[in-house]
């Protein structure tokens, strides 16, 4: 639905609501026993709530397209991704509090590495620690190109921003990740004719930081993507006409918080530490979004044992949440990252959303076959916002 009508049908409330993400929640059976991470898993507040709550499945782009991380978490707010497309190097620079000019070109930066070679056999580098991160970041700043300035920034982890400013830039570039082991980063390739002069300047970012990241394996090269330039979008809290705030560890999730215009507060590295600052925050704000990013850590790392621990760490920390008495509480996650995949997926992705008028629904266990047969049906994950002001009585009605 148009965010623009959705706007007319706001009326003022009182209401509370938390969105909780699960990033990477969705999952797949485990070989051998047949049952998925959330099945397997022991989360008996997660599958009491769904006894009670209004439950589906959530997909994020379309039928078989897997969602990045921004576009499925626009989708949670409201937003139709295809509409509003949002590059991860754009999230990144705003979740560190990186200001970005007009003009500028963003892209997420891995340290990765690579073998004899040049073949990639980790794309994360181990994961390394953000000090190690920091430390090579300064080596890249070293690197100067004619006609461009490069702004470098550690994130967390393997994770940093690089961003290109200076006149007639163009985010239309291909990215470097070949998103596979065993393969070399690919060149960036222009997408627009306008975009030739920005790729042949990030490839050749590239190509002097080969040198100065030769020694410092497991971080021995680098790989980019979600190249882009700030998009214009409608603000969140002026659509939904909510006070929003958003509490998330990771820099990409507040920068993309921040994108819409929510208020992002600071909060500890730890979920604990976030629903610390949702309760300390409570009386201050309609709207929390709440992140939760160990799920799909696991999943990415092929984990299985370690995704259904992170969903256990979840519910016995879920009745603090539930404390609270939001009046709506919904739960989901931006995408699947099944364990056997070892990276994101194209699959439903589980959603409850409980409230007092959510009405009757058979499912009683919080998991992807269960959730398929609820009442809120597979649905496009940008539903599920109008679902959630509706049941916090924000939306009046349409027509006569």
């Amino acid at each position: 639905m148009d965010l623009e009508f959705l706007h007319t049908l706001v009326q003022p409330a009182t209401t509370k609501i938390v969105l909780c993400s699960l990033d990477g929640l969705g999952g797949l059976p485990r070989p051998g026993t047949g049952k998925s991470e959330l099945e397997t898993a022991r989360i008996p507040t997660l599958h009491a709530l769904a006894g009670r709550s209004a439950c589906g499945l959530l997909r994020h782009v379309g039928p078989g397209i897997t969602p990045g991380s921004g576009p499925g978490h626009l989708g949670l707010f409201g937003y139709d991704p295809l509409r509003y497309p949002v590059g991860r190097g754009v999230l990144e620079a705003l979740g560190i509090d990186f200001e970005l000019q007009a003009g500028d070109v963003a892209a997420r930066g891995n340290f990765c590495t690579v073998d004899a070679r040049g073949h990639i056999t980790d794309r994360r580098a181990g994961r390394i620690s953000t000090e190690i991160c920091v430390r090579l970041v300064e080596r890249l700043r070293a690197i100067r190109l004619d006609g461009v300035e490069l702004l470098i920034e550690p994130v967390k982890e393997h994770r940093f921003v690089l961003v290109l400013r200076g006149g007639h830039l163009s985010g239309r570039l291909s990215e470097t990740d070949p998103q596979q082991l065993g393969v070399p980063p690919l060149p960036v390739r222009a997408l627009a004719p306008e975009a030739d002069r920005t790729a042949a300047l990030v490839n050749a970012f590239v190509e002097a930081a080969r040198p100065l990241l030769r020694d410092a394996a497991p971080a021995n090269m680098l790989l980019l993507r979600g190249f882009d330039q700030r998009p214009h979008l409608p603000l969140f809290p002026a659509t939904f006409g909510l006070r929003a705030a958003a509490i998330a560890a990771y820099p990409m999730y507040r920068g993309l918080a921040r994108l819409v215009g929510m208020e992002v507060l600071k909060t500890g590295g730890t979920f604990a530490e976030e629903i610390d600052t949702l309760e300390e925050q409570w009386e201050h704000y309609d709207f929390f979004f709440l992140h939760y990013k160990d799920t799909d850590k696991a999943g990415e790392d092929g984990d299985f044992d370690a995704k259904v621990a992170a969903l256990e760490r979840f519910d016995a920390l879920l009745p603090r949440v539930l404390a609270l008495q939001p009046d709506v509480l919904a739960i989901s996650g931006d995408h699947a990252t099944p364990s056997i995949l070892k990276g994101h997926g194209w699959q439903g992705v589980p959603a409850l959303l409980a409230s007092p008028y959510c009405g009757a629904d058979p499912v009683s266990r919080f998991a992807e076959r269960d959730c398929a047969g609820g009442s809120l049906g597979v649905i496009p994950a940008q539903d599920l916002m109008p679902l959630v002001m509706a049941n916090a009585l924000r939306f009046t009605k349409y027509g006569a």
